[in-house]
């Protein structure tokens, strides 16, 4: 990594202070995980910036921000199970495993999957990739101590709730056009409390998976 994008990089974990994200793990993480990976190499100057930026499939990374506030809302302790909703370009994830997270990510897009799994497997090889409907989320590993919601749901999918371990949280953009961020911390197996942390912009969550024709 050359010093300009590590210079880069020191400055947005700057800005990312001054946003109010104080929770050391979060801030190490964004020191670990090298963003412009995430991007294609014709935008890697735009990398460090605290936007969100187009990738491939016509999808985006988030801003680094709104993935460093959903990330000190989770309270990632060393050796947490995580389950994440929405891959996208990875980026989230990684944050997650460098926090010391152990993470299991779901994607819809076949094609940004592939392109993933492929990157993570070569970047950090303790991220486990999932193709399918993230409303299913992957009962097969449950129950996870947090669940990372990274695209705006209609609604709280009672069937990620189901997933998660009595005293877990769980952080959710909800509603359509803005979303409110919502944590959720799961009482006891048919009970769960909400607490509200501003509005935000996600694309929107969505059923079923897309397969490559």
């Amino acid at each position: 990594m050359n010093y300009k994008l590590q210079g880069a990089k020191q400055h947005l974990i700057t800005i990312l202070q001054s946003k109010g994200i104080a929770d050391k793990n979060v801030l190490e993480a964004f020191d670990k995980v090298n963003r412009h990976l995430f991007v294609e190499s014709f935008m890697e100057d735009q990398a460090y910036k605290d936007i969100a930026l187009k990738i491939k499939h016509d999808q985006t990374i988030s801003q680094p921000f709104t993935v460093a506030f959903q990330s000190q809302l989770l309270q990632i302790q060393k050796g947490d199970k995580v389950l994440e909703i929405g891959t996208g370009s990875g980026f989230q994830a990684a944050i997650l495993s460098a926090m010391g997270a152990k993470v299991y990510t779901i994607e819809r897009q076949e094609g940004l999957f592939r392109d993933t799994q492929k990157l993570l497997e070569e970047i950090d090889h303790k991220i486990f990739t999932f193709f399918g409907d993230g409303f299913n989320g992957i009962p097969q590993y449950a129950p996870y101590d947090k669940i990372i919601v990274t695209c705006g749901a209609p609604n709280i999918p009672l069937s990620l709730i189901n997933q998660l371990k009595i005293n877990g949280l769980m952080v959710i953009p909800v509603g359509e056009d803005t979303q409110k961020m919502i944590r959720i911390t799961k009482t006891s197996e048919n009970d769960f409390m909400e607490e509200e942390f501003g509005n935000f912009i996600f694309v929107p969550m969505l059923k079923n998976t897309k397969t490559i024709n």
